[in-house]
């Protein structure tokens, strides 16, 4: 499979990145031992990049599959965290429960923070690079959805790595449309920074246009890697197979993949925590209790994790 330099972190990473959000508790939540063979498949075929998040709860199969292949990927992880304290907190976290010594990417995770976000987390920020500096971190960087917080994440020196939302068909881009989104991108490319692209099939919108999203994201100039969900082996041997230029077998079910989230009104109790956690504001108040937008929602399932009543489901 190509592999590309990540901007000038001098990791070198595969064009295809296991995104393990989806086979998590916040999605379809596998059995450790099932997500655990999922991500050995990936890795056995030649994936060397893996990207997830303290709120993701995968450390656990990472962990697992990382033994039991011996396979040293380049690994990605991020969190929400404000403070110093709450980011050093994170990076303990990763580095345990993965159970190793250094982390190749640690991003502040802001998927729809506003361009301060920068100030705002001075101290999450300031943690990070400490961190690099000690060398438990050897880069960086930032996830978001926003194209203010990406072409001033371009400006930003300490930024190493930037992760942002991108599709052909703009679903999910906040503060701006697909093209200034790549417009920002082009910008931090010119600065040096490593970018890899997330949602590039809009949460599984556009699976059933798989080529034409997946191609559009690769042609994006200074684009190393593309994050892909993979939750069974047949998806992963599908990708596999389409980024190593094999002709790949028939996709799996589309109605396996396409997926929808819903709030089941009889556990709402109407705290509307769904409503702040939601990074593209699909969910709304309708009669005191959360309803999810569909052709908003990027089925990314962090309003699973924010629930305090376990209403909301995928179905």
């Amino acid at each position: 499979m190509k592999k590309n330099l990540l901007g000038k972190t001098g990791l070198e990473v595969t064009e295809l990145c296991f995104g393990a959000l989806p086979f998590g508790p916040l999605q379809k939540n596998l059995p450790l031992e099932e997500a655990t063979a999922v991500l050995c498949a990936a890795l056995e075929g030649g994936i060397n990049f893996i990207d997830t998040a303290q709120i993701y709860k995968t450390y656990a199969p990472i962990r697992e599959a990382l033994k039991q292949t011996k396979k040293h990927p380049v690994i990605a992880s991020k969190s929400p965290a404000t403070t110093y304290e709450e980011m050093q907190t994170a990076i303990e976290e990763a580095l345990n429960e993965l159970n190793l010594d250094e982390i190749d990417i640690f991003h502040l995770h802001a998927a729809r923070v506003g361009e301060d976000v920068f100030t705002k987390r001075q101290g999450a920020l300031e943690c990070l690079y400490e961190n690099k500096h000690r060398g438990r971190i050897k880069a960086v960087g930032i996830s978001t959805h926003s194209v203010k917080v990406t072409a001033r994440a371009a400006t930003v020196e300490g930024i190493d790595v930037v992760f942002p939302l991108i599709n052909k068909s703009g679903r999910g881009i906040l503060d701006g449309s697909r093209e200034e989104m790549e417009i920002a991108i082009s910008h931090c490319v010119a600065q040096g920074k490593g970018v890899y692209l997330m949602k590039v099939l809009a949460g599984g919108t556009l699976v059933g246009d798989y080529a034409q999203a997946v191609e559009y994201a690769r042609a994006i100039p200074g684009n190393a890697s593309i994050a892909v969900g993979m939750v069974s082996k047949a998806e992963v041997e599908y990708n596999l197979a389409y980024f190593q230029d094999r002709k790949p077998s028939a996709l799996p079910s589309l109605a396996a993949l396409q997926k929808r989230f819903l709030v089941v009104e009889s556990l709402c109790a109407g705290c509307l925590a769904c409503v702040e956690a939601c990074p593209n504001q699909a969910i709304i108040d309708r009669d005191g209790k959360g309803f999810i937008q569909q052709e908003a929602c990027l089925t990314c399932g962090y309003c699973v994790g924010a629930c305090p009543q376990f209403a909301i489901r995928i179905v």
